[in-house]
């Protein structure tokens, strides 16, 4: 089951105060925060990327896989109740992942 784009509008409405994207992969979603893959949308639920320092914030919260095969990430679907709290959690997720690589420009032939 795909997410719908409502769950999306939704939950971007409810981070409005953060710089935050979400960007269509394979069905489902992948959130940005500051060009940083912090959460995945699946299933219209919302999964935060466990990282050290989201681990000291979301300690004993619901954890699952977003997708099967995954490893388990916090479903946050309950935080969308309490913005200061997810939004904390986001930027801790920030903070830990590194900038992606940039991509090589493609040489012509």
């Amino acid at each position: 089951m795909a997410t719908s784009a409502a769950t999306v509008g939704h939950i971007l409405d409810t981070l409005a105060p953060l710089p935050i994207s979400a960007r269509k992969m394979f069905g489902e979603y992948a959130l940005y925060l500051d060009g940083r893959v912090v959460a995945l949308i699946c299933n219209d639920d919302l999964f935060i990327k466990p990282t050290s320092g989201v681990l000291v914030l979301l300690a004993n919260g619901p954890m699952g896989p977003p997708y099967p095969g995954a490893k388990p990430h916090f479903v946050a679907t309950e935080l969308l109740d309490d913005v200061a709290a997810l939004t904390a959690a986001l930027r801790a997720v920030a903070a830990d992942v590194p900038l992606p690589k940039p991509k090589k420009p493609k040489v012509k032939t």
